[in-house]
């Protein structure tokens, strides 16, 4: 297909790993989104949702809009019937950036969700909305088991997916481009990170948005990671 691009920048993300952007930056009253809809009574912002398979369909991501260094939290989710229900809110006392990227949030699955299935996804908390993502049949992930800790991605627009990859949540891939290199295939380059950086021996899921234009179709497209910790890796990139 020919894809119709977000007009975004693609924005790396890591849980925990944002505090270096703060310091030229407002600091707006701590866990207050910046978001393009208006807070409710309560404090709710009322949102539109995107949702993408991650980790073989053991996890998703789900993309809301705000500021690029106040990742939403997701809390313990709940499914039932073919529903996911799970909440999201800002990190407690957070400065944050009055930016407004969208930013993906991981949430790994419980037992009973098929991934091959549709499914659809309620949020509530300090975001409200919902989305369905479509299943994907080449899912082969069991929802409810550890993940192997290798990197995936999953489409959740034309033309834009995300990538979970994992390692230190101080020291998060640096995107370098990201192009369509055949039909269905996208590759993409990060920064080679300096020889002196130090980096925590934490494990966390990191998720970086990438947009990408010309790749003729998106079902069964296949990703090229090189540059970087990725040595030409090459996976899928769920759903279409």
């Amino acid at each position: 297909m020919t894809s119709t691009p977000r007009r975004f920048l693609a924005i790396c993300l890591t849980l925990g790993a944002a505090a270096a952007a703060l310091s030229a930056c407002a600091t707006p009253t701590a866990g207050s989104p910046a978001s393009s809809s208006p807070p409710t009574g309560d404090g709710t912002v009322v949102t539109e949702l995107d949702a993408a398979w991650l980790d073989s369909g053991r996890a998703v991501a789900i993309i809301t809009s705000g500021s690029s260094t106040c990742l939403p939290i997701a809390d313990e989710p709940m499914y039932a019937d073919g529903k996911l229900t799970v909440e999201l809110t800002d990190p407690e006392a957070a400065a944050c950036t009055q930016d407004l990227v969208p930013r993906a949030s991981v949430v790994t699955l419980p037992e009973g969700v098929d991934p091959t299935k549709n499914l659809e996804i309620v949020v509530t908390g300090t975001y409200a909305g919902d989305t369905d993502l479509d299943g994907d049949a080449s899912l082969t992930g069991i929802p409810g088991q550890p993940t192997d800790y290798l990197p995936s991605a999953g489409w959740f627009d034309d033309g834009a997916f995300v990538l979970l990859s994992w390692g230190s949540s101080t020291c998060v891939p640096v995107l370098e481009s990201a192009e369509a290199t055949g039909a269905s295939e996208v590759t993409v380059t990060f920064q080679t990170p300096p020889a002196d950086q130090i980096c925590t021996a934490d494990m966390a899921p990191r998720t970086t948005i990438i947009d990408v234009t010309g790749l003729e179709e998106d079902s069964g497209a296949q990703l090229v990671l090189s540059g970087g910790e990725f040595d030409d890796v090459t996976i899928p990139i769920a759903g279409s």
